[in-house]
């Protein structure tokens, strides 16, 4: 019987000191991908991306940074996505960030080298700039009810910190039930000194994070367009929901818009990724969501996000841990032991 899934590509932050050795343990029989990867980036002068896979030490200041961060994230996403079992039908790909690139490898739009030059050029670029930085903060509580109003609230003040004279602030990702704001220093210091502090966490800065998805990034999205050739595109093989939850379906999408999109909009512009989970549950009605890895913090705004839609009556944190415990609607691939509802078919 066939499982249908939205698959779900992660962004940045989501290779961490667990994932270290993530392609070694993982995808062993995937040499020949990692091999393409490898030589693009010894080209480039970099270090190959299974030599940083399997170092001995992981240290946040080199592992954060965008040139380093991004390529580990494409290949192990998009190793994951090639490792589905049979008979899992994807009926929809979508990300989250720098998740829309690896989307568009996954449903089929870019080959996968194609889609390493695209990820590993503006992970590159980023930390080149490095243009402003991204913190995080929740609106919503431990229970994971929908509080518009305080979301409300936030984004007031995001606006008031913004229209302040030499201040630059704006939401640069709607994360199911958290903000990722982004800004010049004097915009995240301001906001960070008008919000109280929750679970001696947040607001939390992002550590070699620029200001992405804002006006900031402007200068990146020139020179990706400049470095990169949208004639690597080509029809997605099934549907791709972007950052605004818009849907492009195969054989039917406007290859350049989309390429303009990709360099553009979703560069400069907020990127709703909880509207994005939204489109796909609503359109596509799936039986799972599968988050590809590496890492698992994405499950939690996966969640969050239907929760919000109250997804197959889910109205708080209680309810999805109650439906996930008896029939799982969402497989993080990062999770060792639900990992396995993805790559094997059930007996």
């Amino acid at each position: 019987m066939t499982r249908t899934t939205v698959l779900i590509c992660p962004g940045r932050g989501t290779y961490n000191k667990p994932e270290l050795g993530y392609l070694h343990r993982h995808h062993a029989d995937k040499a020949a991908l990692f091999a393409g990867f490898d030589k693009a980036r010894a080209a480039q002068g970099q270090e190959e991306v299974t030599a940083l896979d399997g170092a001995t030490r992981f240290s946040v200041g080199k592992y954060s940074r965008g040139d380093i961060a991004s390529p580990l994230i494409y290949a192990s996403a998009l190793a994951d996505a090639q490792s589905l079992a049979d008979d899992i039908e994807v009926v929809a790909v979508t990300g989250n960030s720098m998740g829309w690139y690896i989307a568009l490898a996954a449903a089929g739009a870019l080959s996968p080298q194609h889609g390493f030059e695209l990820v590993n050029t503006m992970g590159s670029l980023m930390q080149q700039h490095l243009i402003g930085g991204q913190l995080v903060y929740p609106f919503t509580g431990h229970d994971w009810r929908p509080d518009p109003r305080h979301k409300a609230e936030l984004l007031a003040l995001v606006d008031q910190i913004n229209a302040r004279e030499s201040h630059m602030l704006a939401l640069s990702i709607d994360l199911g039930g958290m903000l990722v704001l982004a800004g010049d220093e004097a915009g995240l210091t301001a906001f960070e000194s008008a919000v109280p502090r929750v679970d001696d966490r947040f607001p939390m800065r992002l550590a070699n994070h620029a200001g992405f998805h804002t006006a900031l990034q402007a200068p990146v999205a020139a020179q990706g367009r400049q470095q990169l050739n949208g004639e690597m595109l080509k029809q997605p093989a099934v549907p791709l929901v972007d950052g605004r939850g818009a849907i492009w379906q195969p054989g039917s999408t406007d290859l350049a818009a989309l390429w303009d999109y990709t360099l553009g909009h979703q560069v400069v512009e907020s990127y709703d990724f909880t509207h994005a989970v939204q489109s796909a549950a609503r359109e596509f009605a799936p039986d799972l969501f599968i988050v590809t890895g590496p890492g698992t913090t994405l499950g939690g705004a996966v969640a969050q996000s239907l929760v919000q839609q109250e997804w197959r009556g889910l109205s708080d944190k209680a309810d999805f841990k109650h439906h996930q415990a008896n029939s799982p609607l969402l497989v993080s691939m990062g999770d060792a032991l639900q990992r396995e509802l993805a790559t094997r078919v059930p007996s």
